[in-house]
């Protein structure tokens, strides 16, 4: 069984999801899997986000379906029962790190800086987000941050559009890129699956 990053690596950019209406999540996931994207990290940015979770491991059970903005032990387990197969947090929660790894499901926490990439490693998390990733200094920042971790790979978050992706890319030890211009909630609410099939498409062609 191939490892969450590797899976992630095979499609490079994870659409990060914040629905208001849990069904618009099977239109949506449709236009992501139709065109090249088959993965979502689906936030718990609202109530929506377990169902929208379970709507759409029912309707695209292929698909690589994530919880993102998980911030508790309660969160975690709403994730894994909806049927994500990875939780991502935006920060280094020690107490959410546990409860993912007592129900058994990967989690790949955020991190900014030195000391928070040795707390991670410190509980044997070597697969991270590099977040808010432009806020935080970008590329020089992380490629500093790889330097003495020898061992670490990250997943750059917050700032990542279609102008910058493929330089994060280009990055060794960066297996993906999360993104949400190609999923923008003003999209999602207005129903635009076409425009947003249409992004997702020209995501896939940047990358691959």
């Amino acid at each position: 069984m191939s490892t969450i990053s590797e899976q992630l690596a095979v499609i490079k950019i994870i659409p990060v999801i914040a629905i208001d209406h849990a069904e618009d999540i099977i239109p949506l996931g449709k236009a992501l899997a139709d065109n090249g994207l088959p993965a979502a990290e689906i936030t718990f940015r609202s109530d929506a986000a377990a169902e929208a979770i379970r709507l759409l491991r029912e309707a695209q059970p292929e698909m690589l379906i994530g919880a993102g903005t998980v911030l508790n032990r309660e969160q975690a387990i709403a994730a894994k029962d909806a049927g994500a197969t990875f939780i991502v947090s935006p920060g280094f929660n020690p107490n959410t790190v546990k409860a993912c790894q007592e129900i058994g499901i990967d989690i790949i926490p955020g991190v900014n800086n030195p000391s928070t990439v040795e707390a991670a490693l410190e509980m044997g998390l070597t697969t991270l987000k590099f977040f808010p990733a432009e806020a935080s200094g970008g590329i020089n920042m992380l490629k500093s941050l790889l330097a003495p971790y020898t061992q670490v790979q990250f997943m750059p978050t917050g700032g990542v559009n279609s102008q910058n992706v493929k330089d994060y890319l280009a990055i060794d030890r960066v297996f993906a890129c999360g993104g949400t211009w190609m999923v923008d909630k003003k999209l999602i609410n207005e129903g635009r699956w076409d425009e947003i099939g249409r992004l997702a498409r020209e995501a896939a062609d940047l990358v691959n």
